[in-house]
């Protein structure tokens, strides 16, 4: 039954609750007088919920999902909403105490509430029925959409326990979803190593070479065009998921902008990974770290941005000890990982001399971020100072940018400098002096001897 409502998750949720309560009721009642499996005595040619706009409808909508999966889904999601909801279905049809084995269950960290689990779905669906109970374990697969999707899973049990008596353990960020309508950006912190970054610059701010813009092009189209490529033009069944490219050049040629850039103008979240948190001397943390970002990511349409990736992606050493191969199965795994990823994930590296030949093969492109050439040093000297600012004396800009070959990001560095150079003196112009001071500041950190212009 689908009736017109106000866009509401609450009212939603309120009337699946009931739908998921009759059905239940149903189940128990009818399984001890004729043991039927609710699957082939119940009607289930429609779903109870409210077409409206909330998120809730929005997501029934988008995954149509059958009638053991809604049911499913309502199980997951029900201690969430109401912690005593199941306990009452379950008194309010089986009076009497006991232990009711096969409907599964376990009971929450306080011993109160009622937790559903894999055992708890195979009884309300399919009962004692052997087929029935087949075909609903397949919702618990791994390739089926709730695990895919990252939805829903079931919990491990212990050792030596039925398979199914794990917990069925909804996705956090579809419990939020499912409630206020929304799910919220991550923190970064250890169980998600990746920080959201964001730029207030634009296109024109960014000075490329005309090659490395057509190739930026490229990675647009993708960027806009891609779903509608693998879904709607149906490629989906000839080509991998996601885009994988490699940003490799020296530091400060604009790969983080670029991949920012990217993010800002087609409306999708971009995130660096942070190698340090994910990199562990300790064998198989760091598989465990990057599973943690990817299951978060997955089915977000995010950017992924691994800077400084050869540290983590390069080239896999020769097994040596333990921990040479150890080593090399990280590297394995990453290669797995990124090559199945759904969204867009972009390596950047200093040198794709680093980079493993095996890896490199499964990029999609690969983009070369060159040092800037003396004309694309001049545009960048001439649009990063700040239109409100004047030079003191005849300060010859091209001659400065012919004279010290310095990256985009480094010029940036010496404008900062100049500027609150100025500023702190209590003065408007800027001077020769503290353009030279910011150079050498820079010139100095790649351990090389600055050469002062000769005016």
């Amino acid at each position: 039954m689908q009736n017109k409502l106000l866009p509401s998750n609450a009212q939603n949720l309120e009337h699946a609750l009931g739908f998921l309560q009759k059905a239940i009721d149903f189940q128990l009642r009818h399984y001890y007088d004729n043991g039927k499996a609710l699957l082939e005595s119940y009607d289930t040619d429609d779903l109870e919920y409210y077409d409206d706009d909330s998120a809730f409808a929005q997501f029934i909508k988008t995954h149509t999902p059958n009638f053991a999966e809604f049911i499913t889904l309502l199980l997951a999601l029900a201690p969430h909403l109401q912690p005593d909801f199941l306990e009452k279905c379950i008194k309010k049809a089986i009076p009497d105490s006991g232990d009711y084995t096969e409907i599964g269950g376990q009971r929450d960290s306080e011993g109160r509430g009622f937790l559903p689990t894999g055992e708890t779905a195979l009884f309300l669906l399919a009962g004692d029925h052997l087929n029935f109970r087949f075909a609903v374990q397949q919702l618990f697969s791994a390739d089926h959409w709730f695990a895919r999707e990252e939805i829903l899973t079931l919990e491990k049990p212990k050792e030596g326990d039925p398979f199914f008596n794990g917990k069925i353990i909804m996705n956090p960020d579809y419990i939020e979803l499912f409630t206020t309508g929304k799910i919220s950006n991550p923190e970064f912190g250890p169980s998600f190593p990746a920080q959201h970054i964001t730029t207030k610059m634009d296109w024109s701010d960014l000075v490329l070479s005309p090659l490395v813009n057509e190739q930026i092009h490229e990675l647009k189209n993708w960027v806009e065009h891609g779903q509608t490529l693998m879904e709607g033009w149906k490629m989906d069944k000839k080509i991998k998921p996601g885009y994988r490219v490699l940003f490799c050049g020296p530091p400060g040629t604009g790969k983080t902008l670029t991949a920012t850039l990217l993010g800002k103008h087609t409306g999708k979240m971009v995130y660096r990974v942070d190698l340090s948190t994910v990199v562990s001397k300790y064998i198989g943390e760091t598989e465990k770290n990057l599973e943690k970002l990817f299951s978060k990511a997955a089915s977000k349409d995010w950017i992924l941005f691994f800077d400084e990736a050869d540290a983590l992606f390069g080239k896999r050493t020769s097994v040596n000890d333990a921990h040479d191969r150890y080593a090399n199965q990280e590297v394995s795994y990453l290669l797995q990982r990124v090559e199945n990823f759904d969204g867009l994930v972009i390596l950047s590296s200093n040198y794709k001399a680093n980079m493993d030949e095996a890896f490199l093969r499964r990029f999609n492109a690969i983009i070369r971020f060159p040092f800037p050439t003396f004309e694309e040093r001049l545009e960048i000297w001439k649009r990063s100072f700040p239109q409100v600012t004047t030079f003191k004396g005849n300060i010859d800009i091209p001659e400065i940018a012919a004279y010290y070959e310095l990256s985009g990001g480094s010029i940036i560095n010496v404008v900062q400098y100049a500027c609150l150079k100025t500023l702190s003196s209590h003065e408007t112009e800027i001077s020769l002096e503290s353009i030279l001071k910011g150079i050498e500041r820079e010139v100095e950190k790649d351990g090389k001897i600055f050469k002062k212009l000769i005016a």
